[in-house]
């Protein structure tokens, strides 16, 4: 082999073996020496807000997602707009975002530069990723140990949307694809998913399934009828499209696997749910991680550590930011 051709190989070999630096920056325990406290801090604060509302558990994990969607998990979701840019916030597919989950990384910042050592040493960025956990576990799901080190993006524009979050009526080729574009398995994806085992939908993001899906065949066949009914009845024919339900019918406030039990008889609230089940290729899946708790949250545990290594901002591409809701 040629000298020139080995270097091409040991080149290629460096890019598969080897980690980026943005990744490799992550670790657990990373603030240990800059302020050791950081996730009880954030733990407290995220309690709090729990207590107060229960919104705070969807909201915050939706942020989560919505943000590492969209040019990686860099705090990029919750920039506010200003006159001369138009921030990620106010894109459409993300004026659903509750408040609370903004509110839950702003107060735990806050609680952080309260003390001067950890003073705009923590990104808002890792703030969010540690709440994300934090919310998972007081909804009954598994806790975990995060990576941290992330540093806060520069950038936040509506239009780096587009296209870069599933839609309610994706299919599973088309939410293979978009998972796979931030390097997540269809395994993964399958996890991520059953984070509608929380929160609530708008009426107008399913009313296709239950009122207009096909000429003649209004109502999705994939719908369970009772649940089909029961969806009518609670999103009348123009009702207002901001009413919300809930999306796991039947355990809504509990992080579970009865999301994968529920598509089993029909009751996935949106198409891109319940195609995991009428899709062969997802079933198998599905049907293990319905009866085998312990074996769904291993799964999600490990997709939402891969998650959280999407787009990392580090070096001269982030910073920490002293108000997540601004560039410095």
């Amino acid at each position: 082999m040629g000298r020139f051709n080995l270097l091409i190989v040991l080149s290629l070999l460096s890019l598969s073996v080897f980690p980026s630096p943005s990744v490799a920056q992550l670790r657990q325990n990373f603030y240990a020496d800059i302020c050791p406290n950081v996730e009880t801090i954030v733990r407290n604060e995220v309690t709090k807000k729990f207590q107060q509302t229960f919104v705070t558990v969807p909201a915050t994990l939706r942020l989560f997602f919505h943000d590492c969607f969209v040019q990686g998990c860099d705090a990029s979701v919750i920039i506010a707009s200003t006159a001369s840019n138009k921030a990620e916030k106010d894109h459409p597919d993300n004026l659903s975002l509750a408040g609370d989950g903004f509110d839950t990384v702003i107060k735990a910042k806050a609680a952080i530069d309260a003390i001067p050592q950890c003073r705009n040493r923590v990104s808002c960025a890792d703030i969010l990723t540690i709440a994300t956990r934090d919310v998972i576990k007081l909804s009954g799901g598994p806790s975990y140990a995060v990576e941290l080190g992330r540093l806060d993006g520069l950038v936040s524009k509506a239009s780096d949307v587009d296209g870069r979050l599933p839609g309610p009526t994706f299919n599973l080729n088309q939410l293979n694809s978009l998972f796979a574009a931030n390097g997540l398995s269809q395994q993964d994806m399958i996890a991520l998913s059953a984070a509608h085992t929380l929160g609530f939908s708008h009426c107008g993001k399913f009313a296709n399934r239950i009122y207009s899906f096909a000429p003649g065949n209004p109502v999705d066949p994939t719908l369970n009828k009772t649940y089909a009914t029961q969806l009518q009845q609670m999103c009348p024919k123009n009702v207002d499209p901001r009413v919300a339900i809930n999306m796991d019918p039947i355990t809504p406030r509990a992080f579970d696997n009865i999301y994968f039990k529920n598509l089993q008889q029909g009751m996935g609230l949106f198409t891109s749910d319940q195609v995991l089940f009428t899709d062969t290729r997802s079933r198998p899946t599905v049907n293990a991680w319905a009866g085998d708790s312990q074996a769904f949250n291993k799964a999600f545990v490990d997709a939402m550590t891969k998650l959280g290594r999407v787009g990392v901002k580090s070096g001269r591409n982030g910073n920490i930011r002293r108000d997540c809701g601004a560039f410095n």
